[in-house]
């Protein structure tokens, strides 16, 4: 190491960097929906590759909703 140079990181670190301005109440919903449409989308693909899983898992949540009918 030379001497007399401090030592600087390769990378701005999280704290050197400015703060992000807050999310808007619009932002945060579309990046709400995007996220939703992405679970589903990953549901109907787990569905589609593994059709007994899903099957006994539909019909234990099917138990479920009458067990705990009013």
């Amino acid at each position: 190491m030379p001497e007399g140079k401090p030592e600087q990181p390769a990378e701005p670190t999280a704290t050197a960097r400015p703060a992000d301005p807050p999310e808007t109440e619009a932002q945060r919903r579309r990046r709400r929906a995007v996220f939703l449409r992405e679970l589903a989308e990953a549901r109907e693909l787990r569905a589609r590759v593994q059709p007994r899983r899903t099957k006994e898992r539909r019909m234990r949540e099917a138990l479920r909703m009458r067990t705990f009918r009013i």
